[in-house]
């Protein structure tokens, strides 16, 4: 909400000397957001004046359309002589009146105006555009135009009210009220303890049989309908000046007459008003729920099929609005169209005016479903006062006889559902423990009645809300109320104290060690959105029977083009590595960890919860039955150097071995042996995946996999080449822990090494022959490491040695040379009867 200060003055007698800034730091605290102060007219200094066109000599002899102009601005140059001014706007005429900044005033830019010679001619001035005094555009995209009864010479910045402060307020749903300038001003009015001058307070005549006729058929969407008519209204009557700047420094941009005034009085009184062509209505005026597939064309000129939850504006022809979002197209205050030969202008000389109030979920559910957000969508999803119906109503009927000459008809249909005010009873003493600060009866009593509020009773209160606030339901509204105009900077500030004994799960420290262990192991969190989009399964390479595929879908998404939840991490990690890499960062190592939601073969479907009481036990439960399964999982993905180059020594990219490294530090982090075997499983590449399994009860668990990408798959989603990734099931991970970690016992004997290279097939997985080894050499063996890895045509095609260092210690003795032989023997020979290897040179 932009509320221009000088509209604000109008209602609270602010000290003269308060600025944007005052009032800003005055409203803060009282729960406003105000966001920033606009210095409207900043660096901007005359003579700024208004001229009259007297002549327009047309330059044609230059590329484009230039205009070498007379005008007229009286003494305002010192001489009373016209003004020289070279112009290019096309949009005003001889006789017109216009703002011209004379030879010496700054325009906004620090845009210097001097006498020039442009074009073959001297340019004494130039005639203003709104852009250029920092106006915006008026809809005329060209120099201002002025009325032509305005005074030759006078200052323009005073009639512009081009010198200003605007504050910009970032109103939250609960206030819906200041969604106008009333409801601004009642809150400065508090801040500042002045009185206010409440613009709805107007004299409204009743209501009577002879107005315009109207038919609600739905009073629970519509509990008011408020309906007056003016006559007589002259087609070519202007917006005046001075509603065209508030209009404009409100944010809103003037569009006729009778628009603007609804407008304006919108932004006064913050309800929204709509006004119809009576010519152009078929029959009373109804407001109805649509019919299915029913359809109606907008203002903005779409055609839109409606949904049996919208509520309708209806004449006898059908449809003519969406209820509280956007009028039709059909009815609305026709453009004033001059006749060429007679002069005589015709246009909407009859108008209907409508305040009505809408309940708010259902102009909520309108607006989203048609994606049509509207000022007038805005403030009856957050509340409009009901009882300020009326009152808008006169005050459109006021302006409309004052500015545009017409005469308002005796008739006044008002239609109201009956409804009571609403009262809530709360001890008087509440917000004093909620807030903890000992405020006392007297004045939480006053500032309740500030807000609106009408108080009754000692101990007990019993306070009447005002129309306004349909935000205050229960005490602790009230009590919220109290303690925000009291100040939540007087709040007394103390610690909170923990019970003893409690701290972080298994479960949350198991998290926190694997992602420090990531971090330390060189990967980079990145949190991504758990959103994603069908057709990014396909760029996956997914088979069309794939667990992953199969997801849950949000009713109300973020976007259409992610409207599933995660299945993976991968797209999103892949999604930061590419971004990342397209802004210049090739060598890349992401982690993440969090929950990703599998739904089962049958999705559940959840019970509606009561809200007027809490859900008991087997309630929740049922809710819970009917959430998808949301195991907690951990993966990385790499592109780019692991190791840099340096003065050191040669990097190293980063390839499959790292991914699976990343694995099997996360398997540590658990306390759980990771079983690494090689496997075939989109997105990666059939050669270099491989699948992680842990034992869980005596059983052998696959918990994820890991190795580089398809090739398919890096060209699909745009990645670097030879990107890799990892992904693991935490929680599966997490069962295979058989409790506390163990420290190793160290033994004091030395340590007997033995090396050994055998010979085995190309397609023979290193993982699998390093498991031969370390089962067949049995409890000696203390560690076990792959060294090297050869090919060439000494060992024949399609073979590779691979060499090992086996390092055996026992505990209670130093190990002879026979039993280290004897344990690296065994450990050969299991290799050799599983995968067939040899000893190289045997």
């Amino acid at each position: 909400m932009r509320v221009p200060l000088s509209w604000l003055r109008e209602y609270v007698d602010l000290p003269a000397t308060e600025t944007g800034r005052d009032v800003q730091a005055k409203l803060i605290p009282a729960g406003l957001e105000v966001e920033t102060v606009e210095q409207l007219g900043a660096g901007l200094t005359g003579p700024l004046v208004v001229g009259k066109v007297l002549t327009i000599e047309e330059l044609t002899e230059f590329k484009k359309p230039i205009r070498f102009c007379t005008v007229d601005v009286g003494q305002a140059n010192g001489t009373g002589e016209p003004q020289e001014i070279i112009c290019g706007a096309r949009n005003f005429a001889e006789g017109d009146k216009v703002v011209v900044a004379l030879p010496g005033a700054v325009l906004p830019g620090d845009f210097r105006i001097a006498e020039r010679k442009t074009y073959g001619r001297v340019s004494r001035g130039m005639i203003c555009s709104g852009d250029e005094l920092g106006m915006g555009d008026d809809g005329s995209h060209g120099i201002i135009v002025l009325p032509p009864e305005l005074e030759i010479g006078i200052d323009a910045t005073k009639l512009l009210e081009l010198y200003d402060e605007v504050l910009d307020i970032a109103v939250t749903p609960d206030r819906g009220y200041c969604l106008s300038m009333r409801g601004i001003a009642r809150e400065t009015a508090i801040a500042y303890g002045l009185p206010l001058r409440d613009p709805a307070l107007l004299d409204v005549p009743a209501p009577n049989s002879y107005g315009y006729p109207i038919q609600v058929a739905d009073p629970v969407g519509c509990d008011r309908f408020t309906a007056r008519t003016v006559v007589g209204v002259t087609p070519e009557a202007r917006t005046p000046i001075w509603m065209q700047r508030r209009l404009q420094k409100a944010g809103m941009r003037t569009v006729s007459l009778a628009v603007d005034i609804t407008n304006y009085v919108m932004l006064e009184l913050g309800q929204p008003l709509h006004a119809y062509d009576r010519t152009r209505l078929d029959g009373p005026i109804g407001v109805r729920r649509a019919a299915a597939g029913e359809t109606i064309t907008t203002l903005d000129g779409v055609k839109r099929v409606l949904d049996s939850g919208d509520l309708l504006i209806t004449d006898n022809s059908g449809p003519i609005g969406l209820a509280g979002v956007m009028g039709g197209a059909h009815t609305e205050i026709a453009d004033p169209v001059t006749d060429p030969e007679t002069g005589i202008v015709t246009g909407t000389t009859e108008v209907v005016i409508e305040a009505a109030h809408f309940d708010a979920i259902s102009i909520a559910r309108t607006a989203r479903r048609h994606k049509l957000a509207s000022e007038a969508s805005r403030r009856f999803e957050r509340g409009v006062d009901p009882q300020a119906a009326a009152a808008a109503a006169q005050r459109c009927v006021d302006l409309l006889v004052l500015l545009a000459g017409g005469t308002a008809e005796a008739g006044v249909t008002e239609i109201v559902a009956p409804s009571a005010p609403r009262t809530v009873t709360m001890p008087a003493d509440h917000p004093d423990k909620v807030a903890g600060v000992a405020y006392g009866r007297e004045t939480v009593v006053r500032r309740l009645q500030e807000i609106g509020c009408d108080v009754y009773g000692q101990d007990e209160l019993v306070v009447t809300v005002p129309s306004w606030r349909p935000d205050l339901y229960v005490p602790n509204d009230l009590a919220e109320e109290v303690i925000r105009l009291e100040g939540y900077e007087n709040l007394p500030s103390t610690l909170p104290k923990p019970p003893a004994g409690r701290g972080l799960t298994e479960r949350q420290r198991t998290h926190r060690r694997v992602g420090r262990a990531l971090a330390g192991a060189g990967y980079v969190e990145a949190l991504n959105y758990p959103f994603i989009g069908a057709q990014l399964f396909d760029q996956l390479g997914l088979d069309a029977d794939d667990a992953r595929r199969r997801v849950v879908t949000l009713v109300n998404p973020l976007s259409d083009e992610e409207p599933a939840l995660r299945t993976t991490l991968l797209p999103g990690l892949l999604g930061a590595l590419r971004r990342n890499d397209g802004r210049g960062s090739h060598d890349l190592a992401l982690f993440e960890t969090g929950l990703v939601f599998r739904p089962g073969e049958q999705p559940g479907v959840a019970v509606r919860l009561p809200v007027d009481r809490r859900p008991t036990d087997a309630e929740i439960a049922t809710v819970n039955a009917a959430l998808p399964a949301q195991p907690r999982r951990a993966a990385v993905v790499l592109a780019g150097a692991r190791e840099q180059a340096g003065w050191w020594g040669k990097g190293r990219p980063s390839d499959w071995a790292d991914a699976i490294q990343a694995a099997r530090t996360v398997a540590a982090e658990a306390g759980v042996e990771l079983i690494v075997s090689a496997d075939q499983h989109a997105p990666w590449h059939p050669g270099r995946c491989a699948a992680f399994h842990v034992v869980v009860d005596g059983e052998k668990v696959l918990v994820g996999h890991g190795g580089e990408l398809h090739p398919r798959v890096v060209k699909a989603l745009g990645l670097p080449d030879r990107t890799c990734a990892m992904e693991l099931d935490l929680d599966l991970v997490e069962k295979a822990n058989e409790g506390p970690l163990k420290a190793p016992g160290i033994s004091s004997f030395p340590v007997a090494t033995q090396d050994v290279a055998l010979v085995v097939d190309t397609a023979v997985p290193t993982v699998t022959v390093e498991a031969a080894l370390r089962d067949g050499a049995g409890e000696l063996l203390e560690a076990i490491r792959l060294f090297d890895v050869y090919t060439g045509d000494q060992l024949g095609e399609g073979k590779k040695s691979l060499a090992y260092a086996l390092k055996f210690r026992a505990t209670d003795r130093t190990l002879t040379v026979d039993e280290a032989s004897a344990a690296r023997d065994a450990a050969v020979a299991l290799a050799s009867e599983r995968t067939g290897a040899v000893l190289r040179g045997a």
